[in-house]
């Protein structure tokens, strides 16, 4: 495909991605399919293009002056990928498969856009008008430069497995992908976000990926899970454990002593955990699955550690799932919050007294974080705060948006 079509593919899937108000993943398989004709290179081109289309939605309108998809992906070629005008206006062009001609409202939108210095706070942090509020509370007058912090590109974050292999041979093996190491957890690596207009290497293509060696996980998260503290030879149960990415964190940190329960309310979701446990080497593991009737029983008082990576609204993760932050609405939230607080009471019973619950959200709202840990409290008593709750935002902390607390049941 040449450019103009590509562009054309993008604006596309953005029309259809707002008409139908479904996930990204879903337009873009369904452009993809449509097009048998495009290449490897054509379908991630098209891809990167409407996910930054997606982060940068507000502000690239608002400087453009126009409030539609072909307005979006113009402007994020123009400042986001940096293509010169001309370039622009020849792919738009391209008969017959352009996205057609710039207009000259456009061209003059390009050569001077509109400033954004003195844009409402959700232009200027690439989020929807009703979610202002909730950004205010937790983040005030700096709320607009969190937001936008997850609007950029993320980098690809890895942990590095200890159960198969030492800091020193996996960064070794992580050279071909530029990995650096990353100094307040050494058993991370970081590989930066790529320029937007550079095909990088996937970390699949390296040897060692596919021995265990390390699996891909934002640090924010691995620092999540290290809030579950010294586990080693502790009866631990992952409650929300879906894909099993922090069950593979706690097991290592747990170095196959002990005993690790990973479990979900949704069977579909632990689908591969078995599979990625054994490539990384983990030997501590019982996966207790919803489809058995009572999966838990048996476990009730008996944890020294329950963690509870509770159902959210993900805003935290805005820089990987940049389409979540248009289709959240104010009725989603408050089932979350529902979900977070039931969650939180049914894990509360596997607890033993001395030991700990760790709630865990990657969520920048307050309200489901601080509010539903204070809720808890006065439904459940007999647990406290255990040492400082921690949140992670993304502009300072330089990692997807989350939240940590660990609570204590007394004896």
């Amino acid at each position: 495909m040449r450019d103009g079509g590509r562009i054309a593919a993008a604006i596309e899937v953005l029309t259809d991605l707002e008409t139908r108000r479904v996930p990204a993943k879903v337009a873009l398989k369904a452009w993809s399919d449509r097009s048998r004709f495009a290449g490897a290179k054509d379908r991630a081109f098209v891809s990167g293009l409407v996910l930054d289309a997606l982060r940068k939605r507000r502000s690239t309108t608002w400087r453009m002056g126009e409030d539609s998809p072909r307005a979006a992906v113009l402007g994020v070629l123009a400042w986001g990928w940096r293509w010169p005008t001309d370039r622009l206006a020849e792919a738009a062009g391209e008969e017959p498969h352009g996205p057609g001609t710039l207009t000259e409202v456009e061209r003059t939108a390009l050569a001077s856009p509109r400033a954004l210095d003195d844009a409402p706070a959700p232009v200027r942090g690439d989020y929807p008008d009703w979610l202002d509020p909730h950004l205010a509370r937790v983040f005030s007058d700096a709320r607009a430069e969190e937001a936008a912090a997850l609007a950029e590109r993320a980098p690809v974050d890895l942990r590095i497995n200890t159960l198969k292999t030492d800091p020193e041979r996996a960064f070794k093996a992580l050279q071909p992908l530029g990995a650096e190491p990353v100094a307040e957890v050494p058993t991370a690596a970081r590989i930066p976000a790529p320029d937007p207009a550079v095909r990088t290497g996937a970390v699949e293509t390296i040897p060692a990926f596919h021995k265990g060696w390390f699996e891909v996980q934002d640090l924010g998260s691995q620092r999540a899970a290290l809030m579950a503290g010294d586990i080693k030879g502790k009866q631990v149960l992952d409650f929300c454990a879906g894909g099993g990415g922090k069950t593979l964190a706690l097991a290592m940190a747990m170095g196959n002593t002990g005993q690790l329960y990973a479990y979900d309310n949704d069977a579909r979701r632990m689908a591969d955990i078995i599979p990625r446990a054994q490539r990384a080497g983990v030997r501590n593991l019982q996966v207790r699955s919803p489809v058995t009737p009572d999966a838990l029983k048996g476990l009730e008082g008996k944890m020294d550690v329950v963690f509870v990576d509770a159902p959210c609204t993900g805003s935290g993760t805005w820089r990987r799932h940049p389409d979540t932050k248009w289709r959240l609405t104010p009725d989603q939230l408050d089932r979350r919050m529902a979900e977070q607080d039931a969650v939180l009471d049914q894990a509360a019973t596997f607890v033993k007294p001395g030991g700990r619950l760790v709630y865990v959200t990657c969520s920048l709202f307050a309200e489901e974080n601080e509010d539903r840990v204070a809720g808890f409290f006065v439904r459940v008593v007999g647990f406290a705060q255990a040492g400082e709750a921690i949140r992670l935002p993304p502009l300072s902390a330089g990692t997807d948006g989350f939240f940590a607390c660990v609570l204590e049941r007394s004896g």
